[in-house]
C-alpha cells in the first residue's frame, strides 16, 4: 500500500511537470528553450528526489490486543481438540497393543500344541508300524509253524470236530485281533492329522489377525505422529501469540512515556525490555532445571552394564542363526522371535517373555551389544552397530538385520 502510494504520487508529479513543460514550450523561442529545458530537468529530478524522500509510508492497521487475544483462544481451542484426539489415538494404540500381546500368547500356545501334536503323529505312525511288524511275524509264523491249511487237513483227518472248531475260531481271532488294532491306530493316525491340519489353520488365522492388527497399530502411529506434529504446530503459535500480545502490551504500555520525551524513553524501553527478557530467561532456566531435577531425581538410573555378560548373549544369539522360525518353539533348532531372545538372555531352552514383557523392562539410552530391541510385535538381540540377531516370521531363518526406527532397548 505504501508503495503503490508513492507510485500515484511520483506519476502525479511528473505529469504536473510536462504540462509545465508543454506550455513553457508554447510561449518561448527555441533560443531560449534548450537553456530553459536544462533547468527544469534538473528542477525535476531534484523535486522528484524530495518528494521520494518526504512521502509518508501508508501501513496496514496494526493488530488490536482484543484481537490478538481472540486469535490466542481460537489457538487455545484448537489445541484443546487436537490434544484430546491425540489421546485417543494412543488410547486406541494402547489397545492395539494390548490385543496384539494377548494374540502373541495365543500364537505361542497354538505352536506349542501343534509342536506337540507332531510329536504324537510321529509316536502313532511309530506304534502302528510295529503293530504292522508284529503282524506279518506271526502270520509268517503261522506258516511256518504249519498253523495253517496243513494243521486243519490234520484235524479233519483226524474226526475231532472240537479241535477244528477250536482251531478255526482261535485263527479268527487272531484275524480278528490284527484287524482291530491296525484300524484303531489307523483311526488314532487320522484323529491327529485332522487335528494337525486344523490347528495350523487356527494357526494361519491367527497369524492373520496378527496382521491386520499390526497394520492397525501402523496407522495409529502414523495418525499420532500426523496429530502431534499438528499440536506441536498449535504449541509454536501460541507461543507466537503469546508473544505478539506481551509485545502489544508493552507498546501500549510505553505510550505514554514517549509523549513526554520519545527518544529517551526509546532507549529505556529498550534497555528495559532486555532486562526483561534476561530476567524471564533466567526464570524460565531456573524452573526447566528445577523441573528436570525433579524428574530425574524421581526416576532410576539405567542398569549397569557388563561386557562380559553381553558378549556371552551376542554369542549365544549367533550359535542360532539359520535355526527356523516357529511359532511357539524355543529351541534348540526351531525358535520364534521371543523364544530365541529368551534362550540368549538365559542359556536355557526355556521362555523368559513376550515381547510384551520386555517392553516393560528398563528402558537404556546408550543400548550395548546384548541388550534386547522390541517392539510391541517383534524382537531381537542388539549386536552393535544398529544391527540384531532375531527370528523374523514364519517360513525364515534367524539371521541378522537392521534394527527398526520404531524399536525401544531395554537391559535383562
Amino acid at each position: 500500500m505504501r508503495i503503490f502510494s508513492e507510485i500515484l504520487l511520483k506519476n502525479n508529479l511528473f505529469w504536473c511537470i510536462m504540462h509545465i513543460c508543454g506550455d513553457i514550450d508554447n510561449k518561448i523561442g527555441k533560443g531560449e528553450e534548450m537553456r530553459l529545458r536544462k533547468r527544469v530537468h534538473s528542477a525535476v529530478i531534484a523535486t522528484v528526489l524530495t518528494c521520494s524522500m518526504a512521502v509518508t509510508p501508508v501501513f496496514a492497521e496494526p493488530d488490536t490486543l482484543e484481537s490478538l487475544q481472540e486469535e490466542q483462544e481460537n489457538l487455545q481451542n484448537q489445541k484443546e481438540a487436537a490434544q484430546n484426539e491425540l489421546n485417543s489415538l494412543q488410547s486406541d494404540l494402547d489397545t492395539i497393543v494390548t490385543k496384539l500381546a494377548d494374540l502373541e500368547d495365543q500364537l505361542i500356545a497354538k505352536g506349542e500344541e501343534i509342536i506337540q501334536i507332531k510329536a504324537d503323529l510321529e509316536a502313532a505312525e511309530e506304534k502302528r508300524q510295529e503293530q504292522y511288524d508284529a503282524m506279518k511275524l506271526r502270520i509268517k509264523y503261522m506258516y511256518e509253524a504249519g498253523t495253517g491249511s496243513a494243521t486243519m487237513e490234520k484235524v479233519m483227518s483226524s474226526g475231532d470236530i472240537s479241535s477244528m472248531l477250536t482251531q478255526a475260531e482261535y485263527t479268527q481271532q487272531v484275524h480278528d485281533y490284527d484287524r482291530e488294532q491296525l484300524q484303531e491306530y489307523a483311526n488314532t493316525v487320522q484323529e491327529i492329522e485332522d487335528l494337525q491340519a486344523k490347528s495350523e489353520q487356527e494357526l494361519a488365522d491367527l497369524e492373520d489377525l496378527e496382521s491386520e492388527y499390526q497394520q492397525q497399530e501402523e496407522n495409529l502411529n502414523s495418525m499420532i505422529s500426523s496429530k502431534s506434529d499438528e499440536v506441536s504446530n498449535l504449541d509454536g503459535m501460541l507461543q507466537e501469540a503469546a508473544r505478539k500480545i506481551q509485545e502489544e502490551k508493552d507498546r501500549q504500555e510505553a505510550e505514554a512515556e514517549r509523549q513526554r520525551q520519545l527518544e529517551e524513553q526509546r532507549r529505556q524501553q529498550a534497555a528495559q525490555q532486555q532486562s526483561n527478557n534476561i530476567t524471564t530467561n533466567t526464570s524460565d532456566t531456573t524452573d526447566s532445571n528445577t523441573s528436570s531435577n525433579d524428574s530425574s531425581g524421581g526416576g532410576s538410573s539405567e542398569p549397569s552394564y557388563s561386557p562380559v555378560t553381553g558378549n556371552a548373549i551376542v554369542d549365544r544369539a549367533y550359535s542360532k542363526i539359520g535355526c527356523w522360525y516357529e511359532w511357539g518353539a524355543v529351541g534348540p533348532n526351531t525358535f520364534d522371535c521371543s523364544g530365541l531372545v529368551s534362550y540368549a538372555l538365559t542359556g536355557s531352552y526355556s521362555r523368559l517373555g513376550t515381547t510384551y514383557t520386555f517392553m516393560g523392562w528398563t528402558r537404556v539410552s546408550n543400548p550395548q551389544p546384548g541388550d534386547v530391541c522390541t517392539s510391541s510385535t517383534h524382537c531381537g538381540i542388539y549386536i552393535g552397530n544398529g544391527q540384531m540377531i532375531h527370528a523374523p516370521h514364519t517360513g525364515a531363518q534367524v539371521t541378522v538385520g537392521p534394527v527398526p526406527s520404531n524399536m525401544i532397548y531395554v537391559r535383562y
